[in-house]
């Protein structure tokens, strides 16, 4: 089974942008609300589009299946079947054999920034640069499904903690 191993941080600053090394915008759509056992999104990035089916579960790894579609087809879905979407610019950070991935979120998102980095093991040990904030790998609120139902911009200053 495909596994994906992350852990996600807010990001403080703006520090980062000077080690940007390239970046993507992206839009996704969710065709399933919350309650199922399992996330299923389309995104679209560039002139390119995957399908993505992941575990609804929330911590460092999960069952992660990711296929390319055309771009035609993920253009429909998200126009047409998507409950929730989510559109961010996506900046990549290289360091040594990982990349530290920073979501910059846009629309109903707006303010938010989230870094993530895949790793090859739960325990694999990684460097955590200055503008690393609070780890919020085990909160639910920040993953993509969840803000595509649940903007950021509809949160109290309570729930951003």
């Amino acid at each position: 089974m495909p596994l994906e191993i992350e852990r996600k941080f807010l990001v403080n600053g703006e520090s980062w942008r000077a080690q940007v090394q390239r970046s993507q915008a992206m839009h996704q759509g969710y065709l399933a609300g919350e309650a199922g056992r399992a996330s299923v999104r389309v995104r679209v990035e560039g002139e390119h589009a995957r399908l993505n089916i992941k575990a609804a579960v929330v911590g460092r790894s999960r069952a992660e299946y990711d296929y390319e579609i055309p771009l035609s087809h993920a253009q429909e879905i998200l126009d047409t079947l998507c409950v929730g979407r989510v559109q961010k610019t996506r900046h990549f950070i290289d360091q040594g054999e990982l990349t530290w991935e920073i979501d910059e979120f846009e629309g109903a998102n707006t303010g938010l920034l989230v870094a993530e980095i895949e790793l090859p093991s739960e325990d694999y040990g990684f460097d955590t640069p200055g503008w690393l904030g609070r780890e919020v790998t085990e909160d639910q609120r920040y993953y993509n499904h969840a803000l595509s139902l649940r903007p950021y911009k509809e949160w109290s200053d309570a729930d951003r903690g």
